[in-house]
């Protein structure tokens, strides 16, 4: 796990995704005056350099966000992500990426908090110099993001995201996900808990969303989008996975809006599609 480093993997179809409804949520949750705080469980190193030696060894964005960069017609919510991104590229050229951490402070009112966990020591730093001069808005903990959930939930205002993405490099961060939703249901059970997957044909992985379905919670939304069909080796991440509990009321509309333009523009072969399913009490 301590392995895994998100910049090689910054900007691409996975991440289109995430980000999107991250930001979703962010914004839905900044509607109503009273604060929030946002929790990223797995940070990353806050912003990448698409040109860096990490980024540029896969070019995973070049089908990602890259994809998008000079897209037209595209659905409300894709221009709404993508003028976050242009933020970091004020000339116009797509040189640097987001991570989860950077797009949400982009959203935080005074009140608000973000906290942030990450225990890979060289994204860590990387994270702490993102954020220097934060202040106490944003407090960064290296460590595990699934032990930290224990601590800080529930959190003082009763309004939260947590973002929970994993690298999944093992078959632990599969059974970590559902304890650590389970446990945090238990403390704060209506905080909005949005859970990045990937998809593989690794049993652990394909049985992964019935798994969260029974989980019990009376409200979710599960969308993916495939970019391709499952490979015939049977290796390789054809796409990813959103599952939120409590997601805004919003939300799923706009997934319908969004997620067909999304599986159009970012396919890279035959079976390229999205789903979207929803639970409500």
């Amino acid at each position: 796990m301590l392995s895994y480093r998100h910049a090689y993997h910054a900007g691409n179809h996975a991440d289109v995704l995430k980000h999107l409804i991250l930001l979703q949520i962010a914004q839905y949750l900044g509607e109503k005056p009273a604060p929030f705080w946002i929790i990223d469980t797995h940070a990353g190193a806050g912003r990448y350099a698409l040109d860096s030696a990490h980024a540029s060894k896969l070019a995973e964005w070049r089908d990602g966000v890259g994809r998008l960069w000079n897209a037209t017609s595209l659905p409300p919510a894709a221009v709404d992500y993508l003028d976050f991104v242009k933020m970091l590229n004020p000339d116009g050229q797509l040189r640097h990426y987001p991570g989860s951490p950077w797009l949400a402070r982009q959203l935080l009112r005074e009140s608000d908090r973000l906290r942030l966990y990450e225990m890979h020591s060289s994204d860590g730093k990387l994270l702490q110099e993102c954020f220097h001069g934060a202040g106490r808005q944003v407090a960064i903990t290296e460590g595990d993001g699934f032990a930290g959930l224990k601590a800080i939930l529930p959190p003082p205002p009763r309004r939260a995201l947590v973002l929970i993405d994993p690298s999944y490099e093992t078959k632990a961060d599969y059974a970590n996900v559902i304890k650590a939703l389970q446990e945090a249901m238990k403390r704060f059970p209506t905080g909005t808990y949005a859970l990045w997957y990937p998809l593989l044909l690794k049993p652990e992985s394909r049985q992964l969303p019935d798994r969260l379905k029974r989980l019990g919670v009376p409200n979710w939304l599960n969308a993916t989008l495939e970019v391709k069909a499952p490979p015939r080796d049977g290796f390789g991440m054809y796409g990813s996975g959103m599952f939120v509990i409590n997601p805004p009321w919003t939300l799923e509309k706009t997934l319908h809006e969004t997620l067909p333009a999304l599986a159009t523009l970012l396919a890279q072969g035959p079976g390229a599609r999205h789903t979207l399913e929803s639970q409500t009490s």
